[in-house]
């Protein structure tokens, strides 16, 4: 099957390509994530990105415009909602890239986290999946977090402490001692 893979960053990519092929799918990548905060760390994860991609052979699709005003502009007074208006955003874009490139499936790499909302994001993808036409498959990678952890040690790719948006990053570093403050 012709699938598309959301892909979040190259860590979690890891074990969640090995997963799709050994199903038997022929996976492209998609790396579209505009909630990326600051413009340094949304370079250091593309890269990461591009490079686990070179390292397996993985077909990658780059979304063209970083995006993060837009990402800003939704969920600015909604920050509470901030995390289903992220997925929405990338699983749409997904979608839509899966629907015009003829893939039959969609996916993300974001099911591999057991810090992200399983439910959230099968619900969004679901309901992209009755829209668009197309199949949106509900892996559950998570088994393979621990895998990914160590396989991205294992290429060298940059791992990121937290999940990218300016809130996370907050959230992350809240309870940091500092002395420049």
């Amino acid at each position: 099957m012709k699938t598309l893979l959301h892909i979040c960053c190259g860590p979690c990519a890891t074990y969640c390509v090995d997963a799709l092929r050994a199903d038997g799918h022929e996976v492209m990548g998609y790396n579209y994530n505009p909630n990326i905060h600051p413009l340094r760390e949304y370079r250091l994860r593309a890269e990461s990105v591009k490079k686990f991609a070179a390292e397996v052979d993985l077909p990658l699709i780059g979304h063209p415009e970083y995006g993060m005003q837009d990402f800003l502009r939704q969920v600015t007074f909604r920050e509470n909602e901030r995390c289903m208006i992220c997925y929405n955003m990338r699983l749409t874009a997904t979608a839509k890239m899966a629907k015009h490139g003829n893939f039959e499936a969609f996916t993300t790499t974001l099911l591999i986290s057991p810090f992200q909302n399983r439910e959230q994001i099968i619900a969004i993808g679901q309901r992209l999946a009755e829209e668009y036409a197309i199949k949106f498959l509900d892996y559950d990678f998570r088994p393979g977090f621990k895998t990914s952890v160590q396989l991205s040690k294992d290429m060298e790719l940059y791992r990121q402490q937290y999940c990218g948006c300016i809130y996370s990053e907050e959230e992350r570093y809240r309870n940091v001692k500092s002395t420049n403050l």
